[in-house]
């Protein structure tokens, strides 16, 4: 493992003006999202809209610092016969893989789930090497039980360590075969919490993945962390300001989180498309933290583009707008540059 070049590919990763595209969805996420604009989702559907979005100038060389790619994807060609990852590649951005198979039920834990994937995985991260890739991604899922749910209420201690030792696991896996792990322990926004159990849950995580990082022998200058934001659950009725989220990210995030991490790369978590540039903008106009924070967005980056494509090649040139916009806009955040007028211009 050489140190020094994981961490100048994390640096890279998390550079100001830049962020991660999540393009990993699975097959049968990315057919539910093909749903909603009435396409098929077939082989050559799939492999046409990644590549729209890959040859999408000046988006990918401004504001893509590395794309998160699909056991598919990373093996696909485009239709002229050149591969999605020297597409990447071609642009400056780095190439990268999705390497868990999932969250499945943790036995003994009703309600919680844990994400498998680490048999067989040494000899994935090297033939993913092979391909091309240069970081990988992991994803953790821990929900939080409805607040009137006193029994079976989740997370348990329990469910959170069995997801942050995997990722322990998986991180120490993958600087062994030079790759630079994306480690992703995700507490989910789509409950009725509120923002302070929000805020209890995401420290509680944080501080049992740093425990399981240093315990793997995993060196903190060779990853990227890729965690939630500070909100309350959708169905909550009392939602926080975009102050209160930000301040409060900020604080779980110096209480929990080495300086040595390069970098951090939000997941959207399901937020609209401003809201999660603006909640990372807000935050980098607070500043004073000795991290890059960016984003690694997939659905937010995505989702205009993919409406206004709608599965046609008619409609490439309109598709390609929408995702330089929101790469745009995504980009002035992870500085602090952002305004809602800039957004709104279009």
């Amino acid at each position: 493992m050489d140190i020094q070049a994981l961490h100048d590919i994390a640096v890279a990763m998390v550079e100001p003006g830049k962020g991660i595209l999540a393009a990993d969805e699975s097959t049968g996420t990315i057919g539910k999202r093909f749903d909603s604009i009435k396409t098929e989702s077939t082989f050559e559907k799939r492999r046409d809209w990644r590549e729209m979005l890959f040859r999408t100038q000046p988006a990918m060389t401004n504001h893509i610092s590395g794309v998160i790619l699909y056991d598919e994807t990373i093996r696909q060609d485009a239709a002229d016969g050149t591969s999605l990852v020297s597409l990447i590649q071609s642009s400056g951005a780095i190439p990268g893989i999705k390497v868990d198979m999932g969250a499945k039920p943790l036995a003994g834990r009703p309600g919680e789930t844990v994400t498998e994937g680490l048999d067989g995985l040494r000899a994935r991260l090297a033939e993913y090497y092979e391909l091309g890739a240069r970081f990988a991604k992991w994803r953790a899922v821990i929900e939080i039980s409805h607040p009137d749910q006193y029994v079976g209420m989740t997370p348990t201690i329990g469910g959170i360590k069995a997801n942050t030792h995997a990722l322990g696991r998986y991180a120490a896996l993958c600087q062994e075969a030079g790759i630079v792990p994306i480690v992703e322990p995700e507490v989910l926004m789509g409950g009725h919490h509120n923002v302070d159990r929000c805020h209890e849950v995401t420290e509680t995580a944080l501080n049992s993945l740093f425990t399981e990082l240093y315990e793997q022998g995993v060196k903190l200058e060779g990853i990227v962390l890729k965690p939630n934001m500070v909100v309350a659950g959708q169905k909550c009725t009392m939602q926080p300001s975009r102050e209160e989220i930000a301040e409060r990210t900020i604080k779980v995030l110096k209480d929990t989180v080495p300086a040595a991490v390069p970098g951090i790369a939000f997941l959207s978590g399901g937020q609209k498309n401003e809201e999660a540039t603006r909640n990372l903008d807000m935050m980098n106009k607070i500043g004073g933290f000795p991290w890059k924070l960016t984003y690694s967005y997939g659905r937010a980056l995505q989702q205009s583009a993919l409406f206004a494509w709608k599965g046609k090649a008619e409609n490439y040139d309109a598709a390609q707008a929408a995702f330089n916009h929101r790469a745009k806009m995504n980009g002035l955040a992870s500085k602090g540059e952002w305004t809602e007028e800039m957004d709104k211009a279009g």
